[in-house]
Formats: structure tokens, sequence, C-alpha cells
């Protein structure tokens, strides 16, 4: 029998993706439960999974643009699949321990053979075929395919990720031999997911009326605050708490006091949740994506946390889903995450307002009278000039300061334990 391995469907909204990769060939026996293929849409990855054990015979190729639901593969499931018959995936630990070296004689040969194995691939590297993912893995790391390990027909993001681990000091590379520098150019089509990405960004420079007000935040009582109970916090809950769910506890108390900051227009309407759904972006290596951690108003900073360390182990592998991204309010990014000082972050639409947090550096600042060094961050709040108006921008950032400067407020619901304590 033939039996039909349709496109899955990455959401509603979503009618064409890319077919990234296969990761199998036409022919090949594989075994029910398989991954076949990776497919890409503009904001997640997806597994083409075998339905069936038998032959398989592909209709699309690499990098093709197809509809949802197109059937991408066929498998005759009369062919009976031996259990040595499927063909196991290349693992990169392999490959990797074959020029590993363990003394200083096998360290030299090792480094002579990569070198060697690079050199003859360098004239036949344009002709390998390589994912979406890996191109922009090597291209963030300013990788050449000619590092990749010699005899492979396909690259994918597993064996950039083993090259990455010789580079960090596993391998040392000889540089005996010098190429001769040509002047080239590499041209090669957007992924799906670079593209949307273009077109919202200049949708939202072309359809919002942004602006972007700044403040500095203290960060003193934050940081000894973490130091002096991390590890309490870890001994109870299992793992470290970070600066950003202090940030997404502070906007969330903000957020309540200035709703409209948490609206959006649809149409001629302003729709402004009752509840508090944060997106944070992520770097992962397709890219730049930006899941939900929700309910963060009713939520303990341990459960924001706990959600926090979930969707980064997801991004860091791609597995994060398309409703994981879907139905934010607003949206926190952290530039200082790579040395950012300051920036002007783009609202994220439909949101209306994204805060944007800076790196952290030893400044000095008057403290009643006494120039002391504190450590200091830039904070930029970018908000819709449509539905915020400049007062209520301004007053938002200055909350969010106020509570990451005392703590305490986050403790006492968005109130100092004064206010509190008089029934303000």
């Amino acid at each position: 029998m033939i039996v039909d391995v349709k496109v899955p469907t990455p959401g509603e909204s979503i009618s064409e993706v890319e077919l990234a990769s296969w990761l199998v060939s036409d022919g090949d026996l594989v075994r029910k439960n398989q991954e076949l293929a990776e497919v890409e849409s503009d904001k997640a990855t997806l597994s083409l999974i075998a339905p069936e054990s038998g032959k398989i015979s592909l209709l699309i190729e690499d990098g093709a643009l197809v509809k949802v639901n197109s059937v991408a593969c066929t498998i005759d499931t009369s062919v009976e699949v031996p259990a040595e018959a499927v063909k196991e995936p290349v693992q990169p630990e392999a490959a990797v321990d074959t020029i590993t070296p363990s003394s200083g004689a096998a360290e030299s040969t090792s480094s002579e053979k990569l070198s060697e194995d690079t050199s003859l691939h360098s004239c036949s590297a344009a002709s390998i075929k390589s994912t979406p993912l890996a191109r922009s893995m090597m291209a963030a790391e300013q990788m050449s395919a000619d590092e990749v390990l010699k005899g492979l027909k396909k690259l994918s993001s597993k064996e950039v990720e083993a090259i990455l681990e010789i580079r960090a000091g596993k391998v040392v590379v000889s540089s005996a031999s010098h190429e001769t520098v040509t002047r080239n150019e590499e041209r090669k089509a957007m992924t799906q997911l670079r593209k949307q990405l273009s077109k919202r960004l200049v949708k939202v420079k072309n359809e919002t009326a942004m602006l972007t007000t700044f403040n500095e935040v203290d960060m003193s009582a934050l940081m000894e605050l973490r130091r002096a109970h991390q590890d309490a916090f870890v001994k109870k809950y299992g793992y470290k708490v970070g600066l950003i769910s202090f940030f997404l506890k502070a906007a969330s108390l903000a957020l309540q006091k200035f709703p409209m900051i948490n609206s959006m227009i649809d149409g001629d309407d302003i729709v402004t949740p009752n509840y508090v759904d944060i997106s944070v972006a992520m770097q992962s290596p397709k890219g730049l994506l930006v899941p939900v951690i929700r309910d963060v108003n009713i939520k303990s900073l341990s459960e924001i946390e706990k959600d926090m360390n979930s969707m980064a182990t997801k991004a860091r592998s791609g597995k994060v889903s398309l409703e994981e991204m879907t139905g934010g309010t607003f949206t926190i990014t952290n530039g200082g995450t790579y040395g950012s000082m300051m920036s002007t972050p783009l609202i994220n639409p439909p949101q209306s307002a994204i805060l944007g947090m800076h790196n952290i550096v030893d400044r000095p600042v008057a403290i009643k009278g006494q120039v002391e060094i504190r450590p200091m961050m830039y904070v930029a709040l970018s908000y819709d000039h449509r539905i915020i108006d400049g007062k209520d921008s301004v007053s938002f950032l200055v909350d969010v300061k106020k509570a990451i400067e005392n703590p305490a407020i986050i403790a006492f619901g968005g109130k100092s334990p004064e206010e509190t304590l008089l029934g303000l």
C-alpha cells in the first residue's frame, strides 16, 4: 500500500512553509515515527514524521516552498524493513571523537588531519547541501562549509554544533597552510522566518506612531537581593532566578496601573485585556523567537522563572511551538545579553509597547550629594503614540524603575512597605 505523507500545518494562519531539509534520501527504507525532514514556517520549525514503515519516495526538493497539507513524499508499506536496513543519522559526537586529542602526539596528528580535510574540501564546499538552520548558524559564527567534517553530503545544525565544540578548544587546528584570499560574494535565498520578520519590521515603522522614552535604573538593591538569596532559591526550586524575571514582574505591576500600555488597536477599537501575557525575545539557532510567558500578573517569581527556563530550553533547540509565541500583550527584550548599552526596540505587533533592557555598567552617580560607583542599566520603552500618551509611557517606566530599585515593592504588589502598612 502507498501512504501519502503530508506537510504538517504550523497554525491556522499559515498556508505555506519551506521544506528546509530532507533527513533521508529517495528510496531509503524508513521506520514508523522516524523523522524524515525539517519543515520551517515564519515562526517555528516542525518535523515531518513517518506514519508507517516502508520504502520512501521523495516528491519535493530541499528548500522548496510548499502548501500545507500537500504531499511531501510517499511510503510503500509493502516493502519490508529489516532492523539493520534503516540508516542511522550522522552522530556528531562520533565525528568529533576521531579528531579530539587525548595526548600530545594525538593532538598533532588530529590537527594535521583536520587541516588536511578542510583543505581537501575547500574546492567542493559550494556543492554541499545545507539546511537553512545550518546556514544561519554558520553565518552567525562566521563559519564556512570548509570547516565541517570531510565526507558529509548534507550539512545540518548538528554538524555545525560539532565544529563549534572544536573551535571552543577541543582541537588545536594547524594554521600552517594559508589559502589565497579571493574577493567573492555569496547569494542565498532568505528563509521564511527572515522574510516574515522583514515584512513585520517594515510594517511596524510604516503603520505605527512609534516613540521611545528612556530612563536609568540603579541595580544595586536587586543584585544584592539575588546574591543574598540565590543559594536558598536554588535549594528550594532547583534553578536560579534571573534578573529578567524581576523585570517581568515589575512590568506586570506597572501594566495593571497603566492598562493602555497593555492594549492594542483592532480596526477602530482599542482592546484592553485584564491579564498580562508578556512576550520575551529569545535568540535561537534559526533566529529571533518571542515566546509568551502567560499570566505574569498572578504568578510568583519562581513560577515565572520556571516558565522562562522552559521556554529558553525550547528556543535553543528550535522547539518553540506557534501557539507558545501567540497572544502576548507586551514584550520585553534584553539587548544587554549582547553588550548593548542603549537601543530603541521595535514594537511587536499587534502589541503597543515593548520594554528594552540593556547591559549593566558601573558608573559614577550622585547619591545624597556624594559620588558613588553603582551598577546602572539604561531602560527604554518604545510605544505606539496613537493610543499611549507620553505621560503614561514615562510614568510606566518610572514605576518599573522604582520596583527594580526597591524590590520590596514587587513583594507588596506595587506599593512600598510603608504605603502598605499605612493602607495608602
